[in-house]
């Protein structure tokens, strides 16, 4: 039996309940890729909270708690100025939220890059204090050392090639990556590294669909992608692109709900009936026996 917590919606409490131990394995993921055939993709989105990971965790395999909070939740102008402790207090609530996925999260820019002990130092700290299974670090063949350091003790890797966010400044803004012969086919190399070197998944983001396919076909582990091809192993999105949280919608998303509007509607109907004394209502009052 493991701990989990689960949520008394009645209440919005975290209660502490035993569960079952159902939850998906690092190498479980890492199986779902054999002989370079994936037969059932593998499902990620973003969650950064109890609830939203409650009800996202049984459709998904993985739950990724991405720095991407820094933008969602935060309302940073990137991710650059998330701190490690948003990151694992946010990586607690996926966790304590969930009882299927794999819940990996985000190392946050400059908590990593230094050597390989500073980013033992940074992962280990995240694992403790939020019992998520693996951590996520941005860069190719030049993290590859470092992932080699994690997974030898012990702390499982999902690495990120392609467009990497917290590498914005450098690479001038967001755009696909991949638009010339060197630059894919460093893509496609900074894949090869990282499964070598032990990570367990790769996300390829932002690139031209021939180099995500050819990354994917390149390495023995899974890849996910996100702005990439289908033929990746799985994909991932954030969760409040895909839910229609806001106006913008990037290119490589698909909407499946409105729920920004879904919100302000429901808030205008709120208003119009506080401001009528519609609310609150009979069902909605204590009176006296």
């Amino acid at each position: 039996m493991s701990t989990t917590f689960s949520l008394d919606t009645s209440t919005s409490r975290a209660n502490p309940t035993p569960a079952p131990m159902r939850r998906l394995t690092v190498p479980a993921i890492r199986e779902r890729k054999q002989d370079g055939v994936t037969a059932e993709p593998i499902v990620m989105l973003t969650a950064y909270t109890a609830r939203q990971a409650q009800l996202l965790d049984t459709h998904c395999d993985m739950l990724l708690v991405g720095d991407s909070l820094g933008q969602v939740i935060y309302g940073l102008p990137s991710t650059i100025p998330v701190t490690l402790e948003m990151m694992a207090n946010h990586a607690a609530a996926v966790v304590r939220g969930s009882y299927h996925s794999v819940v990996v999260v985000d190392m946050p820019f400059g908590s990593y890059e230094a050597s390989p002990q500073a980013a033992f130092d940074s992962a280990s700290y995240l694992l403790k204090r939020s019992n998520a299974a693996a951590v996520k670090l941005e860069g190719g063949e030049a993290m590859a050392e470092t992932v080699e350091f994690l997974v030898k003790r012990g702390i499982p890797v999902v690495g990120h090639v392609g467009l990497t966010p917290q590498a914005v400044n450098v690479l001038g803004g967001y755009k696909a990556r991949g638009r010339n012969d060197a630059e894919a086919e460093k893509i496609v190399g900074d894949a090869k590294a990282l499964c070598a070197a032990g990570a367990f998944a790769i996300v390829v983001e932002g690139v031209l669909e021939p180099i995500a396919i050819a990354a994917t076909q390149a390495v023995d582990c899974p890849t996910i992608g996100i702005g990439a091809s289908a033929q990746c192993d799985g994909q991932v999105l954030v969760t409040e692109d895909m839910l229609g949280m806001f106006e913008r919608v990037p290119r490589f998303v698909k909407r499946y709900g409105n729920i920004a509007e879904t919100i302000e509607k429901a808030a205008e109907t709120y208003s119009a009936e506080v401001r009528s004394r519609a609310f609150p209502g009979d069902d909605q009052l204590y009176q006296p026996k």
